[in-house]
């Protein structure tokens, strides 16, 4: 079958720098499954995105689609037909719609009824006709929270549309898509190529575009020749660039044509805090900081402009007037928060709103005390360093240099407790309560730091549900998900040994609205979080039954249901781990149907079968040694005790009737196998399992 190569380009005016990357994956995924949907084969696929364009580069694709194959099931025969046998409207209709006689429909039966039925073929559409359709499904579905319009038309897009590019081997595809007539006509770069340049063939796009329009159209390209220009930029001033997987993709989504500019500010701003800096170069200008061999910065920033000037120093010298008021701001501000200590800002937390039903920030402050305190003791750690790290932890977001730089909350309390004499832990402890701040972050390390990031995120937890404002499919204002996740990651990956539920328990009370269910649903939303979080382990193959026999148990730590998820991974590959299991799912269905039935003691003179007294005798041996286990939770070691009973138990099934007429031999086996059952789910509920 013939092929040939596809091109849709999207022009726009100046795309979302940071939804870039998304919009991107996006398209190209929703032209891959429309053209897998329609059953179009193709060869290679190949994104493009710049700050005005979205493109799709198909490979090989072939000009029509194959023959297809149709079997459809109709309506009941007796619908189909009256009492005279003559076709009704059903009939006459169901035909129609699969393009056939109603001599060629047959009969097949199903269930209980006859239904008519088509089998037949149709051949294949053409690709190009398909093609327009396709384009404009994958638009319709790109992740767009909120579109606009533009000019007299009614289309909606993230940003304006003025040019779009379909193009089919040499054929342009006549088709309106967002009001805008599709063509075989780019544009190159806004100010160096404005000019439209003709598309011969897809083929040509990426090298068009850069001889002819001076943009790199490929989005993972355009942001290597950045990382490689800065780097040699930095390389020549004698620095070495900071260089933020952040900042480059965002930059690298602001320019079509990048050319690396050095800057330079004054020497007197190097005494801001590090941070401050590089959030004031970085995060405010998209510039990429300097530093030496040593780590420390330099009197210098790189920028990446979207123009090849003719007079680069006066673009330097521009770059270099922009920045330097950021940088004097920043000085004051750290100037002025400096007069005053923090401890002094306490009293200002209780003008400030947290929430409007829950208080103010000086009242969740004085639950995060409390809660801090609560877990230091479990801990023993110390307490009176968690209750000044959490009465400070919030105190800088009434500095100015924070209200400027938000993201320097709890780093900038950090200098200025050491600047007030604080302990040097309670000044870590006010660093890193906010850590993690998301997937892949690093951990708090110091003993207040992780009871107060504890405490912080369970309060948040526990005063939003209690005012039934939990977080829904994709509204999370108060990042509940990402606090949840946090509580996990800190007592699972530090190994910290704490009763989750009870520590929910006590969040919970602290609340000023008073809720009786709030506990409850904080503890099973953090549980959903643990499912994923260990579903999501990478290299782990976890499943969500595994999860769910261990769920069943309901551990009150997540470092205890850590500890049970390993152990039940490590027994399901020997191989009596299946057969135990199905005998587990066996046992709780039995007992499930057992109705009337309430456990008891096994009654040995009532055991009368060989196989149901080896295997009472040995559970009786094995019970102490699987419940000590259980106990100091090595459940390694319980498990594969309970592995060795796996011949006694298969035995048992194989030669004793459960539900036997007699009630006393009845009730007797079925309380052994509850009292095995028992030993079992001491670890995890292995009926949970398939099997």
């Amino acid at each position: 079958m013939s092929t040939r190569d596809f091109l849709v380009e999207l022009g726009t005016e100046e795309l979302p720098p940071k939804a870039l990357p998304d919009l991107e994956a996006a398209f190209r995924d929703g032209i891959v499954s429309g053209l897998a949907a329609a059953g179009l084969a193709h060869g290679a696929v190949e994104s493009f995105a710049t700050p005005r364009r979205l493109a799709v580069l198909v490979r090989a694709l072939v000009t029509r689609q194959p023959e297809q194959e149709i079997r459809r099931r109709g309506p009941p025969v007796s619908a189909a037909f009256d009492a005279s046998g003559n076709p009704t409207r059903a009939a006459s209709a169901f035909a129609e719609g699969c393009g056939a006689t109603l001599a060629e429909l047959t009969r097949v039966k199903e269930g209980k009824g006859e239904f008519l039925f088509y089998a037949g073929r149709k051949s294949g559409a053409d690709t190009a006709g398909l093609l327009p359709t396709i384009v404009q499904a994958s638009l319709e579905k790109l992740p767009i929270p909120k579109r606009m319009r533009w000019g007299a038309g009614e289309a909606q897009f993230v940003r304006p549309v003025h040019w779009i590019v379909l193009l089919f081997g040499t054929d342009t595809l006549p088709a309106l898509l967002l009001d805008t007539q599709a063509g075989n006509t780019t544009r190159g770069h806004r100010f160096h190529a404005p000019a439209p340049i003709a598309l011969a063939a897809p083929g040509e796009y990426a090298d068009a575009l850069a001889t002819r329009g001076r943009v790199i159209a490929s989005f993972a390209a355009r942001r290597e020749k950045i990382r490689a220009a800065v780097e040699a930029k930095a390389k020549e001033i004698g620095g070495r660039a900071i260089l933020g997987e952040a900042l480059l993709d965002e930059v690298t989504a602001l320019v079509e044509w990048p050319v690396p500019i050095a800057g330079r500010f004054e020497e007197r701003f190097l005494e801001l805090p590090r941070e401050v800096l590089i959030s004031t170069l970085q995060d405010h200008q998209r510039y990429f900081a300097v530093e030496n061999a040593a780590g420390q910065l330099l009197t210098a920033f790189i920028t990446v402009s979207n123009i090849e000037s003719r007079e680069p120093a006066q673009v330097r010298v521009g770059n270099e007037r922009v920045v330097r008021p950021r940088l004097s701001d920043a000085a004051f501000f750290w100037q002025q928060d400096r007069r005053e200590p923090l401890a002094a800002r306490l009293p200002g937390l209780d003008a400030v709103t947290f929430q409007a039903k829950i208080g103010s920030l000086g009242a969740k402050v004085k639950r995060i005390e409390s809660l801090a305190e609560a877990i230091s003791a479990r801990l023993d750690w110390n307490v009176l360093q968690a209750q000044r790290s959490a009465a400070l932890a919030k105190c800088d977001l009434l500095t100015a240099m924070v209200g400027e730089f938000p993201e320097l909350q709890g780093i900038m309390g950090a200098y200025y407790a050491v600047a007030d004499g604080e302990p040097a832990v309670v000044a870590q402890a006010i660093r890193e309560h906010y850590l993690p701040r998301g997937a892949g972050d690093a951990l708090p390390e110091s003993a207040p730091g992780t009871a107060v990031a504890l405490a912080d995120r369970l309060d948040t937890l526990a005063g939003i549900f209690a005012i039934g404002q939990k977080p829904t499919g994709t509204k999370d204002p108060f990042g509940l998900r990402r606090a949840a996740i946090g509580v996990l990651r800190i007592l699972i990956e530090k190994r910290i040994d704490l009763d989750l539920r009870a520590l929910i328990d006590t969040a919970v009370a602290l609340q000023p609205v008073k809720s009786t269910k709030a506990a409850d649903e904080v503890h099973d939303y953090i549980m959903e979080r643990l499912r994923a979080y260990y579903l999501e382990q990478p290299g782990v193959a976890y499943t969500t039954e595994m999860i769910d026999a261990v769920l069943a148990t309901a551990p009150r730590s997540p470092l205890d249901f850590d500890a049970r998820l390993a152990a039940l991974a490590g027994f399901l590959v020997r191989p009596e781990a299946a057969s135990l299991a199905a005998a587990n799912k066996r046992i709780a269905n039995i007992l499930k149907k057992a109705e009337g039935f309430t456990p008891a003691a096994v009654a040995t003179a009532t055991l009368r079968e060989p196989a149901e007294k080896q295997l009472h005798g040995a559970v009786s041996k094995l019970r102490n040694g699987v419940q000590a286990a259980v106990a100091r939770r090595d459940y390694v070691d319980a498990l594969t005790t309970l592995a060795g009973l796996r011949g006694e138990v298969d035995a048992f099934f194989d030669s004793v009737m459960v539900n036997d007429p007699d009630p006393a031999l009845r009730t007797n086996r079925l309380s052994l196998l509850a009292e095995l059952r028992m030993l079992f789910s001491g670890v995890a509920d292995l009926s949970k399992l398939p099997g």
